[in-house]
C-alpha cells in the first residue's frame, strides 16, 4: 500500500468509527504525518485527494477557517468523474440521460406532497416565467429537479441525480443550439414542470414518475439526441 493510501484508510477507518464526524478537523498536517510515521508530503497527497472527493475542506494560515474540515459534498465529486468519463466518450451521454430518467422519475414517484422542497420547487417555476436568459433557465431547471428528487428523502438518490446533472449540465446547454423554437420550448418545459409538480402534490406518484420521465426524454429527442427508446 502506498504512503498517502495509508493516510486515507485511517482517516476513512475515523469516520467509521464516529471519532471524526462532518465539521471534524484533522489533526495538523506534521502531527498526522508523525502519528502514521509517513512524510508530510504523503498526507498532503492524502487530502487533495479527500478534497477532490469532496469529503475534506483544506484551509490554510490561522483562524476559523484554518485547517483541514470534513464537509460532505458527494455531488461534485461524483459529478466531475462522471464528467471527466463523458469527455473521453467511455460513457456515452445518451447513457447517462437514459439513468436520469430512472432516478429522477423513481424520485418523482415517492415525492412527498407535504415536502418542504415543493415549496422551494414552486418558487422557481415562479422565477422561470420571469423570462430567463437561456443560461438562466436551464439553471433553474436543475434546481427545480433537484427539488424534487430531495421531497423524496433518499440522499443518494439526490447525490447521484446531481451528479448526473452536473455531468451532462454543459451538453444539454450547447443542445439548445438545435431547438427550433427555444421559446416555444421553454413555454413546453414550464407547462410540464407544473404538471409534474401538481402530481406530486396529489399523491399520485405514478402519475408524476411518467410525466418526468416523458419531460426529460422529451427534451433530448427535440434537441436530436436520442435516448435508446
Amino acid at each position: 500500500m502506498r504512503t498517502h493510501q495509508l493516510v486515507l484508510q485511517w482517516i476513512e477507518n475515523q469516520l467509521l468509527s464516529g471519532r471524526l464526524t462532518v465539521g471534524g478537523r484533522l489533526p495538523a498536517e506534521r502531527t498526522l504525518a508523525e502519528q502514521l510515521e509517513v512524510s508530510r508530503t504523503s498526507v498532503r497527497e492524502a487530502i487533495r485527494i479527500l478534497e477532490a472527493m469532496g469529503v475534506v475542506r483544506a484551509g490554510v494560515g490561522s483562524g476559523p477557517d484554518a485547517g483541514t474540515v470534513v464537509i460532505a459534498d458527494p455531488t461534485a465529486a461524483l459529478g466531475s468523474a462522471l464528467r471527466l468519463h463523458v469527455a473521453t466518450q467511455h460513457l456515452p451521454v445518451a447513457d447517462i440521460v437514459a439513468t436520469r430518467v430512472l432516478l429522477e422519475s423513481w424520485a418523482a414517484a415517492r415525492a412527498r406532497p407535504g415536502a418542504p422542497q415543493l415549496a422551494q420547487a414552486a418558487a422557481l417555476l415562479d422565477e422561470m416565467d420571469a423570462d430567463p436568459t437561456v443560461d438562466e433557465f436551464l439553471a433553474l431547471d436543475v434546481r427545480f429537479h433537484l427539488a424534487l428528487a430531495e421531497a423524496a428523502g433518499n440522499a443518494v438518490v439526490s447525490a447521484m441525480m446531481g451528479s448526473l446533472r452536473e455531468a451532462i449540465q454543459g451538453y444539454a446547454g450547447r443542445l439548445t443550439a438545435n431547438l427550433p423554437d427555444w421559446d416555444a420550448t421553454a413555454a413546453r418545459l414550464r407547462a410540464e414542470h407544473r404538471e409534474i409538480l401538481a402530481a406530486i402534490r396529489n399523491d399520485d406518484g405514478v402519475r408524476a414518475g411518467a410525466l418526468v420521465a416523458d419531460h426529460i426524454e422529451g427534451y433530448y429527442k427535440e434537441a436530436g439526441l436520442g435516448t435508446g427508446k
